[in-house]
C-alpha cells in the first residue's frame, strides 16, 4: 500500500487522452503517463514492482527529505526501466536474491541521487543494448553484487559509489561501461571485475579499496582501460590478470596491498605509464606463463612490506620496464625459466637488500643505460642457459657488481662498477660470460675475479683503485686482451711482476695488480691474465683445510689465537674424546658416539669463523672427516625465492661440505620470530634431515648472538638433538684487543713507539661496546686507521728514517667514535 500520492504532470499535444492529477500508486501513475511526462512522488513508501516503457520523469519531490521516497516491494525487481526515462531523488529497497533491486533494460536512461540499498543479487543491473547515464548514485548491497554491467549493456557512471558488497562491487560480463570518479569499497570478492571474451571496461578518476579479495580483476578475454586510479587496502592481489585478459593502467596509484600489487598470467598484457606501486607484501609486478607480458613506462615500484622481490617473471612471461623507478626493496627484479625474459631500459633500481637483478633457470634479461646503486648484489647470472646483456650501465654502492656462475653466459659491455665492497665483477662455478670495455672503480676487494677455471672473456676493461688487485684469475681460466690496471691495489716488487705474483700473495695463487701481463710486458699486449687458487665466493665461502698438518699442529695455532681461553678448552676436550674413541675402535673396544654438530654463540668478530675453520682441520687430521674444509653460508645462500627452491639450495650448500664443515652463519635469521610463510623453516627442516642421514660425511656449525641462537634451538623439535653442545664466545678485552693490533703490527713490519701500548689500552677501554663494536675486527680497523694516519704524518718527510717508517705513536690513534 502507497503512503502517498503521485503527481502526475503532462508533457506534449496529446495531454487531453490523460488525465493530469494524482495518483494514489505509482503503478496507477506510470498507467496513464507517456513520454516526456513527470511524475513527482510525495514522501512514503511503496510496495510496488515499477517498470518504466515510456520515457518519463520519475523523481521525489523538490526539497524532500534524501531518502523520504522509498521503492521498497516484498519480492522481484523493484524498478525495471527499458526506456530513455529520468530518475532521481529515488531510495530502491529489494529484498530477492534471485533478482536485482534495478534493472536496465533499454533505452539511454538518466538516474541522479538514487539510494539503493538491497539484499538481492545485484544493486544496479544494466544488460542487452541499455546505455544509462547513472550520477552519484550509492549501492548498498552486502548480499550480491553492487552494479552488474551484462550482455552488451554499457553506459557511464559519474561520481557514484558502492559502500559495501556481498559480491564483486562493480562487475562487467558481456558489456562495456565506463566509470568517472566513483568509489568502490568495502567489496567480497574482486572490487572491480571485468571477465569474459568482449567485455571491457574504461575507468576515470576512481577509487577501490578495503576489498576482500582483489581489487581490481580482469579475466577470459577481457580488456579493460583505468586512468588516474587508486587501488588500496585490498586483503588479495591489488590487480589480477588471467587467461588472454588486456589491461592499461596510466597515472594510477597501487599500493598497501598484502599479497601481489599486480599479478598476471596465462597470456594476459599489462600496459602500465605513470603508475606507481608501493607498500605491497610480495611481489609488486608478478608475471607469469609464456606469452603473459608487461610494458612499463615511466613506473615507480618502491617500499616492499615483504620478503620478495619487487618484479618477479617467470614461466616463460616477458616484462619491458622503459625509464622506471625500483627501490627499497628486498630484490629488484627476478627473471626466471627458460623462454622467460626482462627488458629493462634507463631506469633506476636503487636501495636493494639482496640482489637488484636476478636471471636464472635459463632466463634472459637485457639492461640498457640503467642505474643499479646501494643493492647487495648488482647482477646475478645464476646458471646454466642464463644470460642475457649488460650495456651502458653503472652499479654504485653494493656489496659485488655482478656475478656470473654455474653456467651463465651473460654479455656485458661498458659497464662500470664503483665502490663495491666485495669484487666489481665475480665469476665461478663453471660461469662465462663476455666482458667489452668495462671498469671498476674503488673496489674494497678485487675488480675482475674470476676463479674455478671460467673461462670469461674480458677485452679492454680497466680497473682502479682496487684494494686487492685490478685482476685475479684461475690458471687456464679467462682470456684478457687490451686490459689494464693503475697498480694501485697491492703493488708488485721487481721479482714479484716478473713472476706474477702479488707480494705477500698466498701459496698457489697468483695475481694481476698492475698494467702488466705476467712477464711484466704492458696490459694492452696481456693474453691470458694470471692464476688463483679457490678464492671465496660472496656469502658462500668455501676455505680449503691445509693438507699435511697434524692434530697438534693445527691446536697450536689454535692456541696462538688471542683469548677464548674457555673456547681453547672446550675444543681440546671434544678433540680428546673423539681421539680416544677412534683408538678404542682400533683396540677392538667399543668407542662411544659423540655428536660432532657445534653451536657457536657471541657477538661478531669473536673469532667464530676461524675456530671452525681450524675444528675442521683437527677432524680431518684424526681422519674424521675426509678434507676437513670450510664451507660458510648464511640465510641468503639458504632461503628460496619461490616455493621449492630452499630445500634444493640447502641441499647444495651440504653437498658442497661433504667432507667438511657447513658454518651457517647467523643462523638464527632462518627462523625470524615473525616468520609467517617465511622458507627459512624450510631450510631449517631440510637441514636436520641431511644431518641425520649423512651424519658421518659433513660437520655442521651453526652461529649467531646468544640470546638468537637460544631462540633457534627450539624452532624444530629435531634441532636442538642434533647438536652436541654449545661453545660461547666472549667479547675481547682491552688487554686481548691490545694484543691483536700488536700481531697485526708484527705482521706487517710496524712497532708500537712509546707510551703507543698504554695509549691504546685507554683507547679500548673507553671505546663503546655498542652494536657496531666488532671485538676483533674492531681491533683490526684501529690498526687500519694507525697505519692510515701514520703514512699521512711520515708522507710530509724527505727522507724519513727506518724508525720514522716503521713506529707508531699515540698520535696515530683513530678519535673514539660516538656512543651508539
Amino acid at each position: 500500500m502507497a503512503q502517498g500520492t503521485v503527481q502526475v504532470t503532462h508533457g506534449g499535444a496529446t495531454r487531453w487522452r490523460r488525465r493530469s492529477g494524482e495518483y494514489p500508486t505509482l503503478t496507477a501513475a506510470l498507467a496513464v503517463a507517456g513520454d516526456g511526462d513527470v511524475l513527482s512522488i510525495a514522501p512514503g513508501t511503496y510496495r510496488e514492482n515499477l517498470v518504466l516503457r515510456h520515457a518519463v520523469t520519475l523523481r521525489g519531490p523538490e526539497g524532500a527529505v534524501a531518502g523520504s521516497v522509498r521503492i521498497a516491494p516484498l519480492d522481484g525487481v523493484a524498478l525495471t526501466v527499458r526506456a530513455s526515462a529520468v530518475v532521481q531523488d529515488l531510495h530502491l529497497e529489494g529484498a530477492d536474491r534471485a533478482a536485482p533491486a534495478l534493472l536496465v533494460e533499454e533505452g539511454s536512461p538518466e538516474f541522479s541521487d538514487l539510494r539503493v540499498h538491497t539484499r538481492s543479487a545485484s544493486g544496479i543491473e544494466v544488460r542487452g543494448g541499455a546505455r544509462p547515464l547513472v550520477r552519484r548514485c550509492t549501492v548498498e548491497n552486502p548480499a550480491g553484487v553492487g552494479i552488474a554491467v551484462l550482455d552488451g549493456g554499457g553506459g557511464v557512471f559519474e561520481e557514484c559509489e558502492v559502500v559495501a558488497a556481498g559480491q564483486a562491487g562493480f562487475s562487467v560480463r558481456g558489456g562495456h561501461p565506463r566509470l568517472e570518479r566513483c568509489r568502490i569499497h568495502h567489496a567480497i570478492g574482486a572490487g572491480i571485475a571485468v571477465t569474459g571474451e568482449g567485455s571491457g571496461l574504461e575507468a576515470l578518476g576512481c577509487e577501490v579499496y578495503e576489498i576482500k579479495g582483489s581489487g581490481v580483476q580482469v579475466a577470459g578475454r577481457a580488456a579493460a582501460r583505468l586512468t588516474d586510479c587508486s587501488v588500496h587496502r585490498t586483503s588479495g592481489d591489488g590487480v589480477t590478470l588471467d587467461t588472454d585478459a588486456v589491461l592499461a593502467l596510466a597515472g594510477c596509484d597501487i599500493h598497501d596491498i598484502p599479497e601481489n600489487a599486480v599479478d598476471l598470467r596465462s597470456r594476459s598484457v599489462l600496459t602500465l605509464s605513470r603508475t606507481t606501486v608501493r607498500r605491497f607484501g610480495r611481489n609488486g609486478l608478478s608475471v607469469w606463463d609464456p606469452g603473459t607480458r608487461v610494458e612499463a613506462e615511466s613506473c615507480e615500484i618502491h617500499d616492499s612490506t615483504g620478503d620478495y622481490p619487487a618484479v618477479w617473471i617467470s614461466d616463460g612471461a616477458s616484462a619491458s620496464l622503459d625509464s622506471c623507478r625500483v627501490h627499497d626493496v628486498p630484490d629488484a627484479l627476478f627473471v626466471l625459466d627458460r623462454g622467460s625474459r626482462a627488458e629493462v631500459i634507463d631506469s633506476d633500481l636503487t636501495q636493494v637488500r639482496n640482489t637488484a637483478v636476478s636471471v636464472s633457470d635459463g632466463a634472459t634479461a637485457r639492461l640498457e643505460d640503467c642505474r643499479i646503486r646501494e643493492a647487495g648484489t648488482g647482477a646475478w647470472f645464476r646458471d646454466h642457459g642464463s644470460g642475457g646483456t649488460l650495456a651502458d650501465c653503472t652499479i654504485d654502492g653494493v656489496q659485488t657488481g655482478v656475478i656470473v656462475t654455474k653456467g651463465a653466459d651473460p654479455a656485458l659491455e661498458r659497464v662500470t662498477v664503483s665502490s663495491p665492497a666485495e669484487a666489481g665483477f665475480y665469476v665461478s662455478a663453471g660461469g662465462r660470460g663476455t666482458f667489452t670495455g668495462c671498469r671498476v672503480t674503488g673496489s674494497s676487494g678485487f675488480g675482475f675475479h674470476v676463479i674455478d677455471g671460467c673461462r670469461s672473456t674480458l677485452t679492454g676493461c680497466h680497473t682502479e683503485r682496487c684494494a686487492r688487485g685490478g685482476y685475479e684469475f684461475a690458471e687456464d681460466g679467462p682470456f684478457a686482451e687490451g686490459c689494464t690496471s693503475d697498480e694501485s691495489g697491492t703493488r708488485l716488487t721487481a721479482e714479484a711482476a716478473a713472476a706474477g705474483v702479488a707480494a705477500g700473495a698466498r701459496p698457489g695463487i697468483r695475481t694481476v695488480t698492475a698494467a702488466q701481463d705476467l712477464a711484466g710486458r704492458p696490459a694492452e699486449a696481456a693474453g691470458r691474465a694470471a692464476a688463483s687458487a679457490q678464492v671465496p665466493e660472496p656469502r658462500v665461502r668455501e676455505a680449503a683445510a691445509t693438507a699435511g698438518r697434524g692434530a697438534g699442529e693445527v691446536l697450536g695455532q689454535l692456541d696462538a689465537l688471542v683469548g677464548l681461553d674457555s673456547v681453547k678448552r672446550e675444543v681440546r676436550a671434544l678433540t680428546d674424546m673423539i681421539e680416544v674413541g677412534r683408538r678404542r675402535q682400533q683396540a677392538g673396544l667399543k668407542a662411544a658416539s659423540v655428536r660432532r654438530h657445534l653451536v657457536f654463540t657471541g657477538s661478531p668478530g669473536t673469532g667464530k669463523t676461524t675456530v671452525a675453520r681450524l675444528y675442521g682441520e683437527i677432524l680431518a687430521s684424526l681422519g674424521v672427516l675426509e678434507r676437513g674444509h670450510l664451507v660458510e653460508v648464511s640465510r641468503v645462500d639458504l632461503v628460496g625465492e619461490h616455493i621449492g627452491s630452499t630445500a634444493i639450495r640447502t641441499q647444495e650448500a651440504f653437498d658442497r661440505a661433504r667432507g667438511g664443515v657447513l658454518f651457517i652463519d647467523e643462523a638464527y635469521a632462518l627462523a625470524p620470530e615473525d616468520s609467517g610463510r617465511d622458507f627459512g623453516r624450510e631450510a631449517i627442516d631440510t637441514l636436520v634431515k641431511l644431518m641425520e642421514d649423512h651424519r658421518e660425511a659433513v660437520v655442521v656449525i651453526v652461529a649467531g648472538y646468544t640470546e638468537e641462537m637460544e631462540r633457534f634451538l627450539t624452532v624444530n623439535p629435531g634441532v636442538a638433538s642434533r647438536f652436541s653442545r654449545t661453545i660461547t664466545f666472549g667479547d675481547y678485552g682491552p688487554q686481548e684487543l691490545l694484543r691483536i693490533v700488536e700481531q697485526q703490527a708484527e705482521e706487517h713490519e710496524y712497532r708500537l713507539g712509546e707510551g703507543t701500548g698504554e695509549a691504546l689500552l685507554e683507547y679500548f677501554t673507553a671505546l663503546p661496546k655498542g652494536p657496531a663494536f666488532g671485538n676483533g675486527r674492531t681491533a683490526r680497523q684501529t690498526f687500519e686507521s694507525m697505519v692510515e694516519r701514520h703514512a699521512g704524518r711520515v708522507a710530509q718527510l724527505a727522507e724519513p728514517s727506518t724508525d720514522e717508517l716503521t713506529l707508531l705513536f699515540p698520535a696515530d690513534l683513530p678519535a673514539l667514535p660516538a656512543p651508539c
